[in-house]
Protein backbone atom coordinates (compact mmCIF):
# COMPACT_ATOMS: atom_id res chain seq x y z
CA UNK A 1 0.00 0.00 0.00
CA UNK A 2 1.33 3.03 -0.94
CA UNK A 3 1.78 6.16 1.83
CA UNK A 4 1.13 8.62 -1.63
CA UNK A 5 -2.00 9.34 -2.91
CA UNK A 6 -1.27 11.48 -5.66
CA UNK A 7 0.35 14.86 -6.36
CA UNK A 8 -1.03 17.77 -4.52
CA UNK A 9 0.29 20.77 -5.96
CA UNK A 10 3.83 22.00 -8.43
CA UNK A 11 4.79 25.50 -6.65
CA UNK A 12 6.38 28.29 -9.03
CA UNK A 13 8.42 31.49 -7.28
CA UNK A 14 7.90 34.55 -9.11
CA UNK A 15 10.96 37.05 -9.08
CA UNK A 16 8.61 40.02 -8.65
CA UNK A 17 5.31 41.33 -8.68
CA UNK A 18 5.00 41.84 -12.68
CA UNK A 19 5.90 38.20 -12.74
CA UNK A 20 3.54 36.94 -10.71
CA UNK A 21 0.38 39.19 -12.02
CA UNK A 22 1.53 37.70 -15.22
CA UNK A 23 1.40 34.52 -14.11
CA UNK A 24 -2.02 34.61 -12.52
CA UNK A 25 -2.90 36.32 -16.32
CA UNK A 26 -1.59 33.34 -17.97
CA UNK A 27 -3.13 30.33 -15.44
CA UNK A 28 -6.16 32.00 -15.00
CA UNK A 29 -7.10 33.68 -18.16
CA UNK A 30 -5.11 32.00 -20.91
CA UNK A 31 -5.43 28.35 -19.48
CA UNK A 32 -8.78 29.10 -17.58
CA UNK A 33 -8.05 27.70 -14.38
CA UNK A 34 -10.25 28.70 -11.36
CA UNK A 35 -8.50 29.85 -8.01
CA UNK A 36 -8.45 27.85 -5.28
CA UNK A 37 -7.24 30.38 -2.51
CA UNK A 38 -5.25 32.95 -2.62
CA UNK A 39 -3.12 34.54 0.42
CA UNK A 40 -1.59 37.41 1.53
CA UNK A 41 -0.70 40.86 -0.04
CA UNK A 42 2.80 41.99 -2.00
CA UNK A 43 5.72 40.12 -2.11
CA UNK A 44 3.69 37.89 0.34
CA UNK A 45 1.19 36.33 -1.82
CA UNK A 46 0.22 33.17 -3.24
CA UNK A 47 -2.21 31.86 -4.98
CA UNK A 48 -3.21 28.17 -6.06
CA UNK A 49 -4.91 27.24 -8.88
CA UNK A 50 -7.21 24.15 -9.38
CA UNK A 51 -6.29 21.64 -12.76
CA UNK A 52 -8.85 19.70 -11.77
CA UNK A 53 -6.08 16.92 -11.11
CA UNK A 54 -4.01 18.77 -8.26
CA UNK A 55 -2.71 22.56 -7.75
CA UNK A 56 -0.52 25.26 -9.30
CA UNK A 57 0.37 26.93 -6.42
CA UNK A 58 2.41 30.75 -7.13
CA UNK A 59 4.50 32.32 -4.80
CA UNK A 60 4.92 36.23 -5.52
CA UNK A 61 8.31 36.67 -4.57
CA UNK A 62 10.04 33.38 -4.23
CA UNK A 63 13.87 35.30 -5.13
CA UNK A 64 15.71 36.94 -8.36
CA UNK A 65 17.13 33.48 -9.53
CA UNK A 66 15.25 30.82 -11.82
CA UNK A 67 18.42 28.31 -12.38
CA UNK A 68 16.80 25.05 -13.46
CA UNK A 69 16.64 22.27 -10.15
CA UNK A 70 15.67 19.16 -10.51
CA UNK A 71 12.10 19.45 -11.68
CA UNK A 72 12.38 19.51 -15.05
CA UNK A 73 8.56 20.19 -16.02
CA UNK A 74 5.05 19.58 -14.85
CA UNK A 75 2.42 18.12 -17.49
CA UNK A 76 -0.82 19.19 -17.64
CA UNK A 77 -3.78 16.49 -18.86
CA UNK A 78 -5.70 17.73 -21.98
CA UNK A 79 -8.31 16.50 -24.26
CA UNK A 80 -6.86 18.43 -26.95
CA UNK A 81 -2.96 19.18 -27.20
CA UNK A 82 -3.31 21.52 -30.35
CA UNK A 83 -5.55 23.41 -29.08
CA UNK A 84 -3.80 24.54 -25.51
CA UNK A 85 -0.90 25.28 -28.23
CA UNK A 86 -2.69 27.49 -30.31
CA UNK A 87 -4.53 29.38 -26.99
CA UNK A 88 -1.02 29.25 -25.55
CA UNK A 89 1.11 30.71 -28.52
CA UNK A 90 -1.95 33.35 -29.22
CA UNK A 91 -1.48 34.62 -25.81
CA UNK A 92 2.73 35.45 -26.97
CA UNK A 93 3.97 32.36 -24.65
CA UNK A 94 6.68 30.27 -26.11
CA UNK A 95 6.01 27.08 -27.49
CA UNK A 96 9.06 24.78 -27.61
CA UNK A 97 8.01 21.49 -28.43
CA UNK A 98 5.08 21.81 -31.31
CA UNK A 99 1.86 19.00 -30.71
CA UNK A 100 3.52 15.12 -31.05
CA UNK A 101 1.80 12.52 -31.28
CA UNK A 102 4.11 9.31 -30.38
CA UNK A 103 4.01 6.01 -28.36
CA UNK A 104 5.82 5.69 -25.49
CA UNK A 105 6.77 2.36 -25.29
CA UNK A 106 5.77 0.26 -21.83
CA UNK A 107 4.10 -2.77 -20.70
CA UNK A 108 1.87 -1.52 -23.32
CA UNK A 109 1.86 0.94 -25.69
CA UNK A 110 0.60 4.01 -24.72
CA UNK A 111 -0.36 6.67 -27.07
CA UNK A 112 0.30 9.92 -26.30
CA UNK A 113 -0.23 13.84 -28.08
CA UNK A 114 2.24 16.02 -26.56
CA UNK A 115 3.76 19.57 -26.34
CA UNK A 116 6.14 21.73 -24.34
CA UNK A 117 5.70 25.48 -23.90
CA UNK A 118 7.37 28.39 -21.55
CA UNK A 119 4.84 29.73 -18.31
CA UNK A 120 5.87 33.32 -17.73
CA UNK A 121 8.14 32.16 -14.33
CA UNK A 122 10.17 30.03 -17.14
CA UNK A 123 8.14 26.94 -16.08
CA UNK A 124 8.59 24.43 -18.58
CA UNK A 125 5.14 22.91 -18.88
CA UNK A 126 4.02 20.05 -20.90
CA UNK A 127 0.56 19.31 -22.39
CA UNK A 128 0.10 16.08 -22.42
CA UNK A 129 -3.10 13.94 -23.52
CA UNK A 130 -3.53 10.15 -23.20
CA UNK A 131 -4.66 9.09 -26.56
Amino acid sequence: MSLIKGLHHAALKCSCQAEFQEAIHFYKEVLGLPVKRSWGEGDDAGIMFDTGAGLIEIFAKGGDNHEEGSVRHFALATDDTDACVKTIRDAGYKITVEPTSMTIPAEQDFPVRIAFAIGPCGETIELFKEC
